[in-house]
């Protein structure tokens, strides 16, 4: 009988938490409670929905960011400054515009203090393994984006790195560009041809998760926490079309699309992947609204009518979006009681089926009533604005009591889609040059009193 033996692990996170001090003095946490290893040999996915914390704790493994709690423990030992094991792939590239491929490439080794023959000899072989040969006195505005990409692989990977982290590496790229980098990488990890013992990617492509990773942890957020741990045991290369993969991609869509799903309903056992789901955390303090317009709701809604097809998977392959782009307008119809989530599965609610079948007019008094019997900031408005004897406040009443939970930057966000949705359904109005939000007229003050 053969055993199983874990692999050993060299980074571990012990309940990291980070937060930050808001102008107002409250204390806004991003991320609570963390608590997972990396181990050897393997791929890991960071996997979430925006403001999920993906970026800030590779930037604290990295030891880019110090956590506000807890700790990173680097062989058993905790990390103080930058993780000596760890090199980065931005997004964004990141390269010098005045200095040549070589000597991108260079940098690392040359900011460990490495010989120049020698650093030259390791900056070559990298551009070489990495399908650059023939371009290193080029320069960057010389390259493509893929090839600029490769760029910032070859430089990561130049100084050996243990651990090798990327930040959505491949989201500037175009798709076929992408693809092609993917599978390259891929094909190097598998024939050992880089030097690094793991590697760890932030991305919002479930499908990319599920292509590349030996192990998806994903997170929920406000504030961001593991939400489930997901080894995956398909070999590779994988079959996106086969139903084991595809199985996998709906699980995840079922995580994030089920805030609140209980562990006991989604702790799966299958013959494809073992699922470890943390235990549901403490409701939000505060109700977070999708960044979502109407129109997107309601183009959704459309869609999905008469569809014998109702797999969110499907739904985001036809339309050719990613999980941050669809989700939010999935959560949006979701909180709004238009639709209902089940199993990674989507279909019109009572409330959306009459949305679909009425006019402007009715819409709008459609999502009138939704907005006041389940949003609680345009609730929270509503009655600010019934309270004042001219039916008027300022922006900066609700920003106020936005920054007792969220960033200022997402108090704002979090503001003008409550306004928008509320305008939406002529609840209220604004008047941007004074700041203020008003009830337009006496009808539509009669709707607010029935608050």
């Amino acid at each position: 009988m053969v055993q199983n033996i874990a692999k050993p692990s060299f980074v571990a996170l012990e309940n990291i938490g980070k937060s930050y001090l808001q102008p107002n003095g409250q204390t806004i946490s991003i991320i609570e409670n963390i608590n997972c290893q990396l181990q050897v040999g393997e791929i890991i996915a960071l996997l979430g929905p925006s403001g999920s914390g993906k970026s800030t704790l590779m930037r604290m493994i990295a030891g880019l960011i110090p956590p506000s709690g807890g700790k990173v423990l680097y062989y058993n030992r905790p990390l103080v400054g930058l993780n000596p094991g760890v090199a980065i792939v931005f997004q964004n590239f990141a390269l010098y515009p005045w200095l040549t491929v070589l000597e991108n490439v260079e940098l690392g080794l040359k900011a460990k203090g490495e010989a120049k023959d020698t650093r030259v000899q390791k900056a070559l072989r990298m551009i070489d393994v990495i399908g650059l040969d023939g371009f290193e006195n080029a320069y960057p505005k010389e390259l493509s984006g893929g090839m600029r990409q490769r760029v910032g692989f070859a430089r990561a990977l130049a100084v050996e790195p243990e651990l090798l982290c990327m930040d959505e590496p491949f989201s500037a790229l175009d798709v076929l560009t992408a693809e092609n980098l993917r599978f390259e990488l891929l094909d190097l990890w598998l024939e050992k041809r880089i030097p690094t013992k793991s590697i760890l990617i932030v991305t919002h492509g479930i499908e990319e998760a599920v292509t590349l990773a030996d192990r998806i942890i994903v997170l929920g957020r406000n504030p961001g926490r593991i939400r489930a741990d997901l080894p995956i045991t398909l070999p590779h290369y994988r079959d996106r079309k086969s139903p084991e993969f595809q199985a996998l991609v709906d699980q995840v869509y079922k995580i994030l699309t089920n805030p609140d799903l209980p562990d006991s309903s989604t702790q799966e056992t299958t013959t494809t992947s073992h699922s470890t789901i943390a235990p549901p955390p403490a409701p939000p303090k505060y109700q977070s609204l999708p960044h979502v317009r109407i129109g997107s709701v309601a183009g959704l809604l459309e869609l999905i009518e008469g569809r014998q097809e109702k797999d969110l998977y499907r739904l985001a392959q036809e339309l050719l979006l990613e999980v941050d782009d669809l989700l939010p307008i999935v959560e949006a119809s979701r909180l709004m009681d238009l639709v209902a989530i089940t199993e990674g599965d989507i279909q019109l609610g009572a409330i959306g089926e009459k949305f679909i079948n009425s006019n402007i007019d009715e819409r709008k008094a459609i999502i009138r009533e939704s907005l006041q019997k389940h949003i609680r900031l345009v609730q929270q408005i509503c009655q600010l604005l019934q309270a004042k004897r001219n039916h008027r406040i300022s922006e900066e009443l609700v920003l106020d009591i936005l920054e007792n939970y969220f960033t200022s930057k997402e108090a704002q966000r979090q503001l003008r889609t409550a306004m928008d949705w509320g305008r939406y359904a002529e609840l209220f109005s604004y008047d941007e040059p004074s700041g203020e939000i008003f009830i337009e007229d006496s009808a539509t003050e009669a709707e607010i009193s029935n608050l």
